[in-house]
């Protein structure tokens, strides 16, 4: 139980602190038993960073074990300073900058690339958040763009899971099975009927990703895909004496070239990034009206100020693939069907976040669950990335009204999967001001004159 207690109405108890609220467990809330249990899964998900760290950075296992312990610590972050929503990384945008980092030799280049680009998308989010204006900024992309972004990232996802040699091919039963369990559970349609009539098959939409995770991991080594776990018992040991080697302040800063280089790829998460708070709002709109009992503060200023914090402690101390971002949609939207059940299900939007990312952390230094999953991290990788994809391209295609729009948006996506986040958006306002924008050169169509004659009748 905690210290302070909230009156039906009121808003969760804190401490005002600048611009932020602090919420500390067990005095402004309560501990949630169920997002304990399902964080002690799902943090597989941050674990399965360390394969790309590996991999684009050329970090050895326990420094990128450290640095998935320093994002652990900025996952703990929202909650704590008042954002009601569970962060997460900008995985959409994670093909995005992978193909950035795909242009630096893995090392001391690479890591100051990334510095470069997580500082970057601080700089936004920080000037953004003190200036509050965000909403204006992505007013200002026009719809077909903002579609190709995240179509884009949703192919380039996609495809670095099935193209050949990639994780797919190389372990296709317990992905294909893991993965069509996943998207049956959480978007089909005969399945969200049958949680209609069946309690425990509500249960199990609660988990979101989990149960298809476990049978990926369990399917995989029975077939022998990946290597039975060696279940070590104790503690973890992150090597943060290490992990100094392979920072900035020893590696060295970026010239100002690699800056502007960093600059497409910094918008494109940003963008995405701001999409997912939109999501956020959505969820967070919902939940409120459903839940009279309490006033939830979902200040968007705030969330940028605190991703700006995270993205910041990334780039100096842990410069991340990932990224810092908003929302970690899937654990977001099951935390909140979960919430709309009433206080005894969960007290408080911020006991569920607080308590998920808190197990989280804690499960970092738990060496039977971290060894148990350390030879099928690249499941819970590839999972995330197949279920943003499709997301990505589900959500993208959703904002587009009319076949110019869907035309500009899926060119600009391919040309931004195939060839990166600069020519992506120079693909796009090419497209843009030639197709769709036709006034700006002066130029109508019959269809066109006729339409707008039409509309001022």
């Amino acid at each position: 139980m905690q210290i302070y207690k909230r009156r039906d109405g009121d808003e969760q108890p804190y401490w005002p602190f600048g611009p932020f609220k602090v919420r500390l467990p067990f005095v402004h809330y309560r501990w949630e038993t169920a997002e304990m249990l399902q964080a002690l899964i799902m943090f597989v998900v941050s674990l399965a960073m360390i394969p790309l760290l590996e991999k684009y950075l050329g970090l050895p296992y326990d420094v990128a074990l450290a640095y998935v312990v320093v994002c652990g610590i900025g996952f703990m972050l929202p909650a704590l300073l008042g954002v009601p929503l569970v962060p997460g990384w900008i995985t959409p945008g994670i093909p995005v900058v992978l193909l950035f980092l795909g242009n630096y030799e893995p090392g001391p280049a690479a890591i100051q690339a990334l510095f470069a680009l997580q500082f970057l998308v601080f700089v936004i989010f920080l000037f953004l958040g003190v200036t509050r204006l965000g909403s204006v900024l992505v007013r200002l992309i026009p719809n077909s763009m903002k579609g190709g972004i995240i179509i884009g990232a949703g192919i380039a996802a996609l495809m670095g899971e099935i193209s050949a040699g990639g994780r797919l091919a190389n372990t296709p039963i317990s992905l294909v099975l893991g993965s069509l369990i996943c998207l049956y559970l959480m978007f089909s349609v005969s399945f969200k009927g049958l949680t209609e009539r069946v309690p425990f098959a509500r249960k199990i939409v609660n988990y979101g990703m989990v149960p298809g995770m476990l049978i990926a991991i369990f399917i995989g080594i029975a077939v022998g895909e990946y290597k039975m776990p060696d279940v070590k018992w104790g503690i973890t040991a992150p090597a943060f004496g290490e992990m100094w080697n392979y920072l900035p302040f020893n590696v060295g800063f970026p010239g100002l070239d690699v800056f502007m280089l960093a600059v497409p790829t910094a918008v494109i998460a940003y963008v995405i990034a701001f999409g997912d708070i939109i999501v956020g709002q959505s969820l967070m709109q919902r939940a409120d009206e459903l839940r009279t009992d309490e006033k939830i503060d979902n200040n968007v200023d705030r969330i940028h100020l605190v991703t700006a914090i995270r993205n910041a402690l990334h780039a100096f101390f842990a410069p991340y693939p990932g990224l810092a971002g908003p929302l970690w949609t899937a654990v977001a939207a099951t935390m909140a069907e979960r919430y709309k059940y009433g206080r005894k299900a969960m007290d408080s939007i911020y006991s569920g976040a607080g308590t998920f990312w808190i197990t989280g952390f804690i499960a970092l230094f738990l060496l039977p669950l971290v060894s148990f999953f350390q030879p099928v991290l690249p499941i819970a990788l590839s999972l995330t990335l197949i279920l943003t994809g499709y997301i990505c391209l589900m959500v993208g295609f959703e904002q587009l009204n009319n076949n110019t729009e869907r035309g500009i948006a899926g060119t600009m996506g391919v040309v931004l999967a195939v060839y990166g986040a600069g020519w992506g958006l120079a693909a796009g306002a090419a497209l843009y001001i030639l197709i769709e924008r036709t006034h700006l050169l002066k130029f109508t169509s019959v269809k066109d004159q006729r339409r707008e004659t039409t509309e001022a009748d």
